[in-house]
């Protein structure tokens, strides 16, 4: 169990107040690293998130749908402050409830209060525009919250994924309803007890948690909501598409990814390679942007790929408490798909893997970070999202190769291209069919300012920067005739 939490996880939180499920009934949590009993939620269904979405629109009726654009961004500023003052316990909770280890955990925490630093700022700097007319009009535009907006939020970046879409909706003046993945949640109901110390109006900010099949499907296909944020799987994202369709009702998908690094003979192999290991192995592998296709030019292929090895041999595995390079995955289901997936690699030349750490408990769901050689580009580890610390090498020949391969799947989220010629770094933007592309770096340490979002079924539109703020709004044309 944890001993810092300062907020009651089994309950919703709908309309500022602390409130049991309707049916009374809950779901336990299990700490992936040990497989035992962490705590309870909330088994919150159709009749919770009717709640939390009255509740909403109630809070655009009044007080929030009154409150000006700078005093939005001023109680954002309040949430990221006191997120800083709880960035220890946070990231514990996070640690315990996703399984990834401590540091990684408080970054999150950290990037969860620079959300809302940002957001806050921009609040009051969304503008419209005049547009030149006919003679005797005056034609301008205005940028307005969509109304209610959900929030499906998965279980690998609670903290992340919260900021970067509540954060947005809240600084265009949306009232949100918050459902969590019911694998992690915690810091999420931790996020809503900070916003009301915040003086987050009541109704503004509604977070129910449940079972995506159950309180998810409600929420995606809910006549109340004008606009749905979805991130996770391919499969869901249909779904809640699908679902937001019957209401006419834009969605915001952020899918899966089978991102690749692709390095080139002339690249700067010293700086590329913790990169190239650490962007496929953080938090286990369980990131849409994972990067678990690596593509290197014969030229340096062999002497890369034994550098990429030895790293992988001293990778160590361990609980989220122990801070070592990789910890548990979310459950035994996800530990199950991941290690399927390894099982169809048994064709592969398996270059190296990582160790446990002595003492890990047996009941966790531990998976080793491998790396795969000579993999071909069709083969099943190539083409699918695995979830895990899975990596596959692959080889090319020249420049027409690596986009052909870098684009011969049918995700679409980043791409790295590791080159010192300027020209082919150009090139390679152009090309890659992606919503990210990083120059000799990857991630670019995060950047909340930076546009995030997929092409193919990595899916589509942004968040993250300005852009989130233009998808959380509607643009209304105002054509003025006064002669």
């Amino acid at each position: 169990m944890l001993d810092k939490i300062w907020y009651p996880t089994d309950k919703n939180f709908i309309g500022g107040k602390w409130v049991a499920p309707v049916g009374g009934k809950y779901l336990e949590l299990e700490n992936p690293s040990t497989g035992k009993p962490l705590t309870r939620i909330s088994r919150g269904k159709a009749a919770d998130i009717d709640h939390a979405v009255a509740a909403a629109q109630t809070a655009l009726d009044g007080e929030w749908g009154r409150t000006t654009a700078l005093e939005r961004g001023r109680i954002l500023t309040r949430i990221g402050k006191l997120v800083k003052t709880r960035i220890e316990e946070l990231g514990e909770i996070e640690a315990n409830d996703v399984g990834k280890p401590l540091t990684q955990a408080r970054n999150d925490a950290i990037a969860l209060a620079r959300y809302m630093e940002f957001y806050g700022g921009a609040a009051d700097k969304v503008m419209g525009e005049t547009i030149p007319y006919m003679d005797g009009y005056t034609v301008y535009t205005l940028r307005e919250p969509h109304g209610v907006t959900g929030h499906i939020v998965p279980w690998n970046y609670p903290m992340q994924i919260i900021g970067r879409s509540v954060g947005a909706a809240l600084a265009m003046g949306n009232a949100c309803v918050l459902k969590p993945a019911e694998e992690a949640c915690l810091t999420a109901l931790g996020f809503a007890a900070l916003a009301e110390e915040a003086g987050l109006p009541a109704g503004a900010l509604n977070v129910v948690t449940g079972l995506g099949e159950e309180a998810g499907a409600a929420l995606s296909g809910h006549a109340g909501v004008q606009h749905i944020s979805f991130t996770g799987s391919v499969g869901v994202g249909q779904l809640v598409q699908a679902a937001a369709a019957q209401n006419v009702v834009p969605v915001t998908l952020e899918l899966g990814g089978k991102s690749p690094q692709v390095v080139f003979d002339d690249a700067d192999l010293d700086a590329a390679l913790p990169f190239l290991v650490g962007a496929c192995i953080q938090n286990a592998g369980q990131t849409c942007s994972a990067s678990s296709r690596v593509l290197i030019q014969r030229g340096v292929y062999d002497a890369l790929l034994a550098r990429m090895a030895d790293s992988y041999s001293g990778l160590m595995v361990g609980t989220a408490m122990s801070d070592v390079n990789v910890g548990p995955l979310i459950s035994a289901r996800q530990k199950e798909i991941v290690t399927g997936f390894m099982e169809q690699g048994a064709d592969l030349r398996m270059a190296a893997q990582g160790s446990i750490v002595e003492g890990t408990p047996e009941g966790g769901h531990y998976v080793l970070p491998t790396l795969f050689a000579d993999v071909p580009p069709d083969h099943v580890l190539a083409q699918s999202e695995i979830f895990g610390p899975v990596q596959v090498v692959i080889p090319f020949e020249d420049e027409a190769e690596a986009v052909a391969i870098a684009n011969g799947t049918d995700f679409g989220l980043v791409a790295s291209v590791w080159t010192l010629d300027g020209a082919r770094q150009m090139r390679m933007a152009k090309a890659l069919r992606v919503g990210q592309v990083f120059i000799n770096n990857y991630g670019a340490g995060g950047g909340v300012e930076l546009p995030f979002g997929g092409a193919g079924k990595s899916g589509h539109g942004r968040e993250k920067g300005f852009e989130a703020l233009y998808g959380f709004s509607t643009l209304k044309t105002v054509a003025a005739y006064h002669g």
